[in-house]
C-alpha cells in the first residue's frame, strides 16, 4: 500500500493488487493479448522500461475502519507511451513482436 501526499495536507492511500499491478508484458488493450518487445539495438527480449496510461473503472470499497480496498477494475483504454530497453537504454530501435514468434520461442 501507498499513501501520498495531496495537495492541503490529505493523505491519499492506494492499494495496489493484482489487477492495477503492472503487468510483466504490457497487454495490447484492443486486442487483450500480452505484447513482447524485442530491442534491434542489442537484441534484448526480456527487459523494457514501458509508460503507459491506462484509463480505468473501479469499484472503491471502504471498510468500517477507513482501509481502502480496490475492487472489479477494468481497463477503459491504454495507451503504450514510451518503450526503453534496460539493458541498452535504447528506446529508438524497439520491436513488437509477433504472437506466432513469442509461441514459436515457447515450444
Amino acid at each position: 500500500m501507498r499513501q501520498t501526499e495531496a495537495g492541503g495536507g490529505a493523505t491519499t492511500v492506494v492499494r495496489v493488487t493484482s489487477e492495477t499491478a503492472p503487468a510483466a508484458a504490457t497487454a495490447d488493450a484492443s486486442a487483450g493479448e500480452p505484447v513482447r518487445y524485442r530491442c534491434a539495438a542489442c537484441g534484448n527480449l526480456t527487459r523494457f522500461d514501458v509508460v503507459t496510461t491506462r484509463r480505468t473503472t473501479a469499484f472503491h470499497h471502504y471498510s468500517v475502519g477507513g482501509e481502502l480496498a480496490i475492487e472489479d477494475v477494468e481497463v477503459l483504454d491504454e495507451t503504450v507511451e514510451d518503450v526503453t530497453c534496460r539493458w541498452c537504454g535504447n528506446g529508438k530501435g524497439i520491436e513488437v513482436l509477433a504472437a506466432s514468434s513469442s509461441e514459436s520461442d515457447q515450444g
